[in-house]
């Protein structure tokens, strides 16, 4: 194969499911009229989607196999003030990367869709919904330009709103998708802020352009402040990472997003959308690598967020808010490496955590098709005997998870870790302590999840809502009989599963050697080595993935994790009246966790009640008191009452004129004898 790219094969890539969403979109729902079946509906935009994983796979195999790069414009859409406003792709290491991820995920969820929602009436619909969130995805992957970059991702957002929302008639999930798109729209503030300075002051929106011209940026100040333009620049595209990437205290719509289907927690809120925060960082690597500042702040928002949502995950005990905040905690993670510089890290363990996680997910949905849609763990317990193919890759991805020597997560999380203790900048320190023991608290609630869910007594038939279910859960498609036993999921549910399985446990020991010390990102992330060398001394440490999962059993991780899931055996199995005590003795600290930090009550109570407060006073203030009361209807009046003292002085008779010209006289003539003297 050529160097080269076709740009028809890259465009087929986004453009493939986009039109499996619009005909499913148009002609499977009731706006076209019914007019396709679930069967054409689905197979669609499996069609579709299809279509671009195997492209996508092409195209990464041109890009490592035979160095094949891209990067041109397809359409211009109009320049304004010499700025192009344009549609291009830019395919590197990193973007192939990202097209195969996205679209494989993305396939085994259309598969996995056919038998989750087969009873849903709105089955057509979330395939076009889910179909249309690949499209947005792969633009703002493709794009190498910061408009197609804010399109795609402003369309993932607003897709996620409609699949956070899908059962519209179910409160907590309109209140859910509304939660979402308004603390998204925080962060989007920052991320145009951020692409509107680049547009100011480099001139461009492209991406090579703007980074031609970082070091002259970098030695710009914002002016008004002693702030340098760069760090001003780079903490304002993080904000945007922090609330697509769901970053403290951006945080709090994700666990919420729960609401929706299964499919798309697995979809969106832990393979993709979540990390498109994650690539964009990295793809802006030769703007943050200038400005220290702007990478401590990156360092210590993800430290925050990796430890202290971890916390939360324990005391969950919906089975998708497990895995929600344990995807809080990973992308903390991802975060903390992007700041230490280890760009490469960052979105190695983006890669790996999308399989495990996506399979974490789906596993959960497995368990809430094989429970009759309950999804409280509590209620569980025994179901690996009646599941054995959703048990057995549910281990897998809980061992993925927690970084077990040999699993995927184990290679990126260590690195992550290993990265953290070399960097120098300010927060590092805390940092790494704050990861270190977020590997024992990730092992703890994961453990726990897999031990009440899958060992122990059934439970399932003490589940006091038995016969009405948590207002918290999934619809209950045609299933009934909550005491009856669980069983497998469909082969349309169960395959998927084991698809992602495989990526969950090899796929880190065959990468990590090319993605993180070898040239895979050399044309995609710049890292300044001589004041940010912690790639650096990972190189110089690795000696193989063999090696490194050897030497990982004996390293700190591996016994923290060991230790989080051996207590879990003890607390959940051996002696489970022990979290009941330990819950009573530390009840201030669970109420803490169970409030979520207050961050929900900080939100409606002061922010909200705060802005609200503010807005009434603007308006009756501002507007009501100043702009309408002072400025329009007091000019009136004063010209009112300044025309009621002419009129008063007009009177119309000639004696009163002639009195006042005889005044004006006199006055004058008092006026000029007295300074004339």
């Amino acid at each position: 194969m050529s160097a080269t790219l076709s740009a028809s094969a890259l465009l087929a890539v986004p453009l493939a499911p986009l039109v499996g969403s619009l005909l499913a979109g148009l002609f499977g729902t009731k706006f076209g009229g019914n007019r396709f079946g679930r069967r054409a509906s689905h197979s669609m935009t499996i069609l579709g989607v299809f279509i671009a994983f195997v492209i996508s796979a092409m195209t990464l195999k041109s890009v490592v196999v035979d160095g094949a790069r891209f990067n041109a414009t397809i359409y211009e859409w109009m320049v304004v003030g010499g700025i192009r406003m344009e549609v291009g792709f830019l395919v590197d290491g990193l973007t192939a990367m990202m097209m195969c991820v996205v679209t494989f995920v993305s396939l085994m969820v259309h598969i996995y869709t056919i038998g989750y929602m087969e009873e849903d009436e709105g089955y057509n619909r979330f395939f076009a919904y889910i179909s249309l969130f690949t499209f947005s995805m792969l633009m703002l992957v493709m794009s190498n330009n910061m408009l197609q970059l804010f399109f795609g991702w402003e369309a993932v957002g607003l897709v996620s709103y409609l699949l956070i929302g899908f059962w519209y008639n179910k409160p907590s999930a309109i209140f859910a998708n509304l939660k979402a798109f308004l603390v998204n729209r925080v962060g989007d503030f920052g991320f145009i802020l951020g692409i509107g300075l680049i547009a100011a002051y480099a001139g461009t929106l492209n991406y090579a352009e703007a980074f031609a011209k970082a070091d002259e940026l970098s030695k710009l100040g914002f002016p008004g402040t002693d702030w340098m333009l760069i760090t001003v620049i780079c903490i304002c595209l993080f904000i945007g990472a922090m609330g697509k990437s769901a970053q403290f205290p951006l945080h709090v719509w994700l666990p919420d997003s729960m609401e929706g289907p299964t499919p798309i927690s697995a979809l969106i809120h832990a393979a993709t959308m979540v990390t498109a925060g994650i690539f964009m960082v990295a793809r802006m690597s030769p703007l943050f690598e200038l400005s220290d500042t702007a990478l401590s702040f990156v360092l210590v928002i993800g430290a925050i967020t990796a430890l202290f949502m971890g916390f939360l995950g324990i005391i969950q005990n919906d089975i998708k808010r497990v895995v929600a905040y344990s995807t809080l905690s990973q992308l903390g993670y991802m975060t903390v490496a992007l700041g230490a510089s280890a760009y490469s890290v960052a979105v190695f363990h983006l890669m790996t955590h999308a399989f495990f996680k996506a399979l974490l997910f789906l596993g959960a949905g497995s368990v809430i098709i094989g429970m009759h849609h309950n999804q409280d763990i509590r209620w569980m317990g025994g179901v690996r005997k009646y599941m054995p193919i959703t048990w057995i890759t549910s281990l897998l991805g809980s061992l993925a998870l927690i970084g077990t020597p040999l699993f995927a997560g184990f290679y990126s999380k260590d690195s992550i870790i290993e990265a953290v203790h070399e960097s120098h900048l300010w927060g590092a320190n805390f940092a790494y302590w704050a990861v270190l023991a977020g590997v024992f608290v990730t092992a703890f609630y994961s453990f726990r999840m897999y031990f009440l869910v899958f060992h122990g007594k059934e439970r399932y038939d003490q589940n006091p809502d038995a016969h009405h279910h948590e207002p918290d859960a999934e619809p209950d498609h045609g299933h009934h009989g909550d005491h009856s036993k669980p069983h497998e999921s469909p082969w349309v549910v169960w395959l998927p599963l084991v698809l992602l399985a495989i990526p969950s446990v090899v796929i880190g020991y065959m990468t990590i050697e090319p993605m993180l010390y070898g040239e895979f990102f050399k044309d995609a992330i710049f890292v300044d080595a001589n004041k940010h060398h912690a790639m650096k001394e990972l190189a110089e440490a690795f000696h193989g993935p063999m090696a490194m999962a050897l030497h990982g059993l004996t390293a700190p991780p591996f016994w923290l994790a060991l230790a989080g899931v051996v207590l879990a055996w003890y607390m959940y199995l051996v002696n489970p009246a022990l979290p009941e005590a330990i819950k009573r003795a530390f009840g201030p600290v669970y109420r803490l966790l169970e409030n979520k930090y207050y961050m929900d009550w900080i939100n409606e109570n002061l922010i909200a009640r705060g802005t609200r407060a503010l807005g009434m006073g603007l308006w009756k203030g501002g507007d009501q008191g100043i702009i309408d009361g002072a400025i329009v209807d007091g000019s009136w009046k004063a010209i009112g009452r300044i025309a009621g003292v002419v009129r008063w002085m007009q009177s119309g008779y000639i004696y009163h004129y002639a009195f006042a010209m005889l005044l004006g006289i006199f006055i004058l003539m008092t006026y000029f004898v007295w300074f004339n003297r």
